[in-house]
């Protein structure tokens, strides 16, 4: 088993290691210059389109679900435990300047995740139960000039993404609600898997429009609710702020290895802040992965550039904002690099995340992150079964088998809530690597169609 767990982290080192990260975010940068920069200057579009009455009914176009909701499911899978749990593993493993790269590397996001979910909505189909089907499986092998290597790249993106299912978005996950109910309020592990089993299977066996209506209003409260958590605790330490913003551009692009301050016995220096900021950033808003792709294909509109753009906001939400706020409250709290008495060793984790919210709000704090990562994980639970089972459709070219797979999935939730998990983390992250190099091909490959698309609805925008 120990030889399976070095394996397993050699393995995923490796895969998200620079290549990775470089072919991730140098996709991004390739295509935002390609659009010329089309994604940045219509984000306020993007924004007042998703929050707009209209995005949240199906009047415009043929779809399952309203525009809103197929944003909301996305953000259902993506505003995880990364935005809790991966933005201090960041800060302390890469130094608070992770924080930024995490940033740079969501500014370029924006434009994969449009251009991933644009071409998902363009490529998608009807399937024989009347529901719409798409994602870049779909992309690739209806869209790809030669048809086996479309088909090929798809039918790996689709088992790529049933793996990631069961491990990022499912056991993982119900591991994340189990620990924090289980640390926070001493509720027994099995206790807990048996309720959010239960609770899986009443949402998930209802399909998209049962996830997607429990999404679109649990998504929005959820952040709501740990965003003013957040902004108090950063009010609470606002004297400890400018030192601390300091410290995060200060780290971000020191050549050598510095710390101190706010960092307590933290240095990191600049290669460092780079590669756990963007590893973590592109974990936490899955831009590139093109898992987000899959929900958009289903919502109702009558342009695929219009919903590209809605779907985009997911990383704007999810790690401009979010992450910034658990990274600030961090940085500001004095409890980065600092040691947790009772273990001796240094705070990280969400351990660190509730030290930094204890620091204005107490024993409540420790609650509100506790609530925040119990609701996050769970709807990242089912944001994802979506996702996986429209990937285990695809491969089997049939929605009969749909049922089997949300019962399937749904019982697995009590494994991962009740398991130890360090070989399924490893395992999990390493599908979600390799589901992003077939869609990043496909990104690369189609390029010149999504300038065309993204130039001719620019009229639109413009008009």
């Amino acid at each position: 088993m120990e030889t399976l767990q070095k394996i397993l982290e050699t393995v995923d080192s490796f895969v998200w290691g620079p290549v990775m990260l470089v072919l991730l975010v140098g996709t991004g940068v390739f295509l935002t210059v390609k659009l010329r920069f089309r994604t940045w200057r219509n984000l306020g579009y993007a924004l007042k389109s998703t929050l707009s009455k209209e995005a949240r009914t199906k009047k415009r176009g043929t779809g399952d679900v309203s525009p809103f909701a197929a944003l909301t499911t996305a953000l259902a899978a993506t505003i995880g435990t990364g935005n809790i749990v991966g933005v201090a593993t960041a800060m302390v493993s890469g130094g608070p300047g992770a924080l930024v790269w995490m940033e740079i590397s969501a500014l370029f996001g924006l434009t994969t995740k449009f251009s991933e979910c644009m071409l998902a909505v363009k490529y998608r189909k009807v399937n024989e139960h009347g529901e719409m089907t798409g994602g870049p499986m779909y992309t690739m092998k209806r869209g790809f000039k030669n048809k086996k290597i479309g088909a090929l790249l798809g039918f790996l993106f689709a088992l790529f993404a049933v793996i990631a299912s069961f491990g990022i978005g499912n056991m993982t996950q119900a591991n994340s609600i189990s620990s924090a109910l289980n640390s926070t309020f001493s509720i027994p592990t099995w206790v807990t898997g048996v309720v959010v089993t239960i609770l899986a299977l009443v949402v998930i066996v209802g399909g998209i429009k049962t996830i997607s209506k429990v999404s679109s209003v649990v998504v929005p409260v959820m952040a709501i609710f740990y965003l003013i958590g957040g902004i108090i605790v950063i009010i609470g330490n606002i004297s400890n702020l400018p030192a601390g913003v300091v410290m995060i551009f200060k780290m971000a692009f020191s050549v050598k290895a510095v710390g101190g301050g706010l960092c307590g016995s933290i240095t990191a220096a600049m290669m460092n802040a780079m590669h756990f900021g963007v590893a973590r950033g592109c974990f936490s808003n899955e831009a590139g992965m093109g898992s987000a792709a899959i929900t958009a294909a289903s919502a109702t509109t009558d342009n695929a550039v219009r919903q590209g753009y809605i779907n985009m906001t997911g990383t704007f939400w999810d790690t401009i904002v979010v992450c910034t706020v658990t990274g600030l409250c961090i940085a500001s709290s004095g409890a980065l690099g600092t040691v947790n008495p009772a273990t001796g060793e240094l705070f990280i984790g969400a351990e660190l995340t509730m030290e930094a919210f204890k620091t204005v709000l107490g024993e409540a704090g420790a609650v509100i992150v506790c609530i925040g990562i119990v609701l996050f994980a769970f709807s990242t639970i089912l944001g994802w079964e979506y996702h996986g089972e429209k990937a285990f459709e695809y491969l089997f070219n049939s929605p009969k088998y749909n049922m089997v797979y949300r019962i399937v999935f749904s019982l697995i939730v009590y494994v991962g809530a009740t398991t130890a998990l360090d070989i399924v983390w490893d395992f999990s992250d390493i599908a979600n690597a390799l589901m992003a190099v077939p869609n990043l091909i496909c990104l690369l490959v189609l390029s010149g169609e999504i300038k065309r698309d993204v130039e001719e609805f620019q009229k639109e925008i413009d008009g």
